[in-house]
């Protein structure tokens, strides 16, 4: 069973990020659910553990591939990237077994037979896990974008719309990280 779960569609800025995990043993001495009901810090133990007991692909797609092909395009791109990395790592006996099933109600069109669930980062450890891949890679490339564009929070709130962000980009204008087609709601 391979989970496939994503962060960051919702921001203002940067990329979306995929992850595609492959559990291989199913016993963690940390919670391993819905990253959005983690903390921080128990998002952060629990990615240690599972890149410890798993294999796992990541998959992303920029700011600027998301305005031009849209973010539920860019969503499943990033999702297949992220399929296809973990493909190259597993064995020719597991990926002739492996059964994909992804968070939510993408399409996914693979090579390998895959599934949607709603829900599915509550309902199943394996998509549970990638969520916290995607969630901690994601989180860590927007402390990046921090410190190249200081003064947009990014630290803070990882891109996403809160009120100080939509202030700061209404007052010092857009970063060339924000994806331009969501600022409509800054206005």
């Amino acid at each position: 069973m391979v989970g496939v779960d994503e962060a960051g569609r919702g921001p203002l800025a940067g990329p979306v990020v995929a992850a595609a995990v492959f559990l291989r043993q199913k016993d963690f001495k940390n919670r391993i659910e819905d990253s959005k009901r983690l903390t921080p810090q128990s998002r952060e133990k629990a990615f240690f553990e599972i890149k410890q007991k798993s294999q796992f692909g990541i998959g992303m797609v920029n700011h600027r591939d998301i305005d031009r092909i849209n973010i539920l395009r860019a969503t499943a791109k990033a999702m297949h990237k992220a399929v296809s990395r973990l493909a190259d790592k597993l064995t020719k006996a597991q990926l002739k077994s492996a059964f994909v099933i992804a968070d939510g109600n993408m399409l996914l069109n693979l090579p390998i037979t895959s599934r949607s669930i709603i829900k599915g980062d509550v309902k199943s450890k394996s998509i549970a896990a990638a969520s916290i891949i995607a969630k901690v890679t994601r989180d860590r490339i927007m402390e990046r974008f921090d410190k190249i564009y200081p003064g947009y929070g990014f630290s803070k709130h990882k891109g996403y719309p809160t009120a100080e962000h939509r202030s700061l980009v209404r007052n010092i204008g857009p970063s060339p990280i924000h994806r331009k087609s969501f600022l409509k709601c800054v206005q």
